[in-house]
């Protein structure tokens, strides 16, 4: 099952910046003094950890001084509504994974936010596949999905899963799973990736669906095993480790983050956050320093990132239907 359709997108360098109507020579000044890179979720997770290598790209050109604004809770909503209410001059920005614009709507009946108009697109930011891990509660013997779905049967007080947030794409991908083969997982929702490992290390939880990335500093010492990877390919970070389809579950999916204005942002603004955006998003050392967690760092123009997010809100919203899946699920 795929819920993206594959875009081709030019990484940044001098070409794109002219492209976007923003000329070399203004890239000189910063004329903001303060910028604020909302994210929407704790210190400590994958998406805190993009929001601060971002923000230390922008340090000094977007604006004299860049902050990541972390403001967790209802699995990112807070970050969307953040941004939303704050000033539109491109003093505020949004680093947030796709769930919450292309999934949200359609699982929660009342979301605090409209993301066809509340948000503007400015640049996707990086892909990223999701795994499933299982930490000490779970014995080793059990090597792969096969092998903790027949041990959660036959332990049914201990049949769960951890995930960054309800409605999430790492929640929905379980809950396909679950729907799919007749399991009956139950979901244990935290605020961010970070807590939810950190019960998964304590065997608190069995196991957790959540970004590679967020597994890869535990797996050396053997503490988290992972099962499974969720794209169509498996991850170049963790090549052992076979997807969910070649384990015969039809589930493919490689989810996103992108980087986004309020709504009522203007076009100028846009293109000039899209343009120090694709400088940022080309620096060979945040390239580097993204895919120790798991991040395959991407730019893209506004119109770009506004298609793709139009193309797997329509993907979503037609899976959504057809499993009949709510937030409450």
């Amino acid at each position: 099952m795929t819920t993206r359709r594959e875009f081709t997108l030019a990484l940044g360098g001098a070409a794109a910046l002219t492209g976007l109507g923003l000329p070399l020579s203004a890239q000189a000044q910063a004329s903001i003094e303060l910028a604020k890179l909302i994210c929407g979720f704790q210190p400590g997770g994958t998406s805190d950890a993009m929001s601060r290598r971002l923000a230390d790209k922008l340090r000094g050109n977007y604006a004299t001084n860049v902050v990541v604004d972390n403001k967790p809770g209802a699995g990112g909503q807070i970050g969307v509504t953040t941004l939303r209410d704050s000033p539109a001059d491109g003093s505020a920005l949004l680093l947030t994974p796709s769930s919450m614009l292309s999934i949200y709507p359609f699982v929660y009946p009342k979301l605090p936010y409209k993301p066809a108009e509340d948000v503007a697109p400015v640049s996707l930011a990086c892909y990223f596949n999701h795994a499933f891990g299982v930490g000490p509660a779970v014995p080793e013997s059990v090597k792969t999905l096969k092998d903790f779905l027949a041990w959660a049967k036959a332990n049914p007080t201990k049949a769960n899963y951890g995930s960054p947030g309800a409605g999430s794409m790492p929640h929905l991908i379980v809950g396909l799973m679950n729907k799919l083969l007749g399991n009956d997982l139950r979901h244990i929702p935290y605020r961010g990736s970070a807590p939810g490992i950190q019960d998964l290390l304590g065997g608190q939880i069995s196991a957790m669906s959540s970004p590679v990335g967020d597994y890869l500093p535990h797996l050396k010492s053997g503490k988290l095993r992972l099962l499974a990877i969720s794209g169509i390919n498996r991850s170049p970070f963790v090549p052992d480790v076979p997807t969910y389809r070649q384990q015969g579950i039809p589930i493919t999916v490689r989810e996103w983050y992108g980087v986004f204005l309020p709504g009522k942002a203007n076009p100028q603004t846009v293109r000039r956050a899209a343009a120090y955006m694709q400088t940022a998003l080309a620096q060979p050392d945040l390239i580097s320093s993204m895919a120790q967690v798991g991040m395959e760092v991407a730019s893209s123009t506004p119109q770009v990132l506004a298609d793709l997010l139009k193309s797997d809100a329509d993907e979503w919203r037609r899976l959504i239907k057809q499993i009949g899946f709510t937030a409450e699920s």
